[in-house]
């Protein structure tokens, strides 16, 4: 009944965990989700008013352009400007996006043939080897090591992969990891790209996520860079817009010019008043942010103390809002997510749905007020782990 490339993906991770956790609510358990990073603060008040005088505007209810409203990307390169010191041309160099999910599925039927490789991070955002695979290619994994402070390394892949290899997915900061990369690093990609002639794709959704002083450098601020790839930003993270699917890529013109045309093919753009609310998102003033930010450190620094209490072995992220951590001993992924969830109500996502190199580990998110992370780990301590 099903298409070949359907009935060999494994079911989506966050739709397995929303089904596992409505089971447990059904029971009447007061469930405390730490799984999925889906902002639980509004969207900042000014961004919600200038949605709303835009939709009352007749001229955003017809057909958006294909690439964007030129207002949108000029403002997006301005603040790439700001907050990056990057100098795009709007017009050939950034492109509207309806989510950045939307835009690394599409991606690989811009760059990548039947049979083309493409690298893939692992742990890393399932969607990366997704759209892979819908593009025909074949996704080789970069496993993803603490041993290496979770950058890979491109001198274990082997040559048979590398000589096919067309395009390759980063994420830094990391989800799930919650890793970063230095400037270093990206000059050995921008290295790494040249000398094997491959695109690179990097994922900086969450980017503006930081704590403790941390700046996340851009790809793209690294010389070269722009020869080689294009950087997708997120609106969903940074201004807790997750349901108004608002994104944008920059980089290489002729890169965005192949991206374009997929999109064009495929999809009508993203609604103009959601545009123009992003308009007013990336030109306003930025302690919005800052504020978010604020709380999302406050309630990083509860679950680290709560879970080092317990005996975890948690780390502090720099960035993004989840923390990743080691299981106990004598439980895979699977099994203590199983646990936390049927004995104490609390959803957290295993390692393991991120990639086989996640195993040993569990993502929590920072999804919840300082008084429920505390309650959920006073929860756990009355597990027998």
């Amino acid at each position: 009944m099903y298409a070949d490339r359907i009935n060999s993906l494994p079911p989506y991770l966050f739709a397995t965990i929303d089904e596992a956790k409505a089971v447990v609510k059904a029971k009447g358990v007061d469930v405390i989700d730490l799984g999925v990073g889906d902002p639980d603060m509004p969207t900042p008040e000014h961004i919600v008013e200038s949605m709303c005088e835009a939709v009352r505007d007749p001229a955003t209810h017809r057909y958006p352009s294909y690439t964007g409203m030129i207002e949108f990307r000029e403002a997006v390169a301005n603040w790439c400007k700001d907050t990056r010191g990057l100098e795009l041309d709007a017009a050939t160099e950034t492109l509207t996006l309806i989510g950045s999910k939307e835009g690394v599925a599409h991606i690989p039927l811009a760059f990548v043939n039947p049979g083309d490789v493409a690298l893939i991070p692992d742990p890393g955002y399932p969607v990366y080897k997704i759209g892979t695979q819908f593009a025909g290619g074949e996704p080789h994994v970069m496993p993803l090591l603490e041993e290496n402070g979770f950058l890979p390394d491109f001198d274990a892949i082997p040559a048979d992969k590398l000589a096919k290899a067309k395009l390759m997915f980063l994420n830094y900061p990391n989800n799930p990891t919650s890793a970063t990369a230095d400037v270093k690093f990206f000059k050995e990609v921008v290295e790494f790209a040249k000398n094997n002639d491959i695109t690179v794709v990097h994922d900086n959704a969450y980017s503006e996520m930081v704590y403790d002083d941390y700046t996340a450098p851009s790809f793209l601020s690294v010389d070269g860079a722009m020869d080689v790839g294009m950087e997708l930003y997120s609106m969903s993270k940074t201004y807790n817009m997750t349901g108004w699917r608002l994104a944008f890529a920059v980089g290489n013109k002729d890169l965005i010019a192949g991206f374009g045309k997929v999109k064009s093919n495929i999809d009508s753009g993203a609604f103009d008043a959601v545009q123009r609310a992003g308009i007013t998102a990336v030109s306003s003033s930025q302690q919005c942010v800052t504020d978010m930010n604020s709380i999302y450190q406050k309630r990083r620094d509860a679950l680290l103390k709560g879970l080092r209490g317990i005996g975890l072995d948690a780390k502090a992220p720099k960035a993004t809002f989840y923390m990743w951590v080691p299981t106990p001993d004598g439980y895979d992924s699977m099994g203590f997510s199983k646990l936390l969830l049927e004995e104490s109500g609390i959803v957290a996502t295993p390692g393991v749905g991120f990639g086989e190199y996640g195993e040993g580990y569990i993502r929590f998110a920072l999804t919840q007020s300082v008084e429920r992370i505390e309650e959920a780990v006073a929860r756990m301590d009355k597990l027998t782990i």
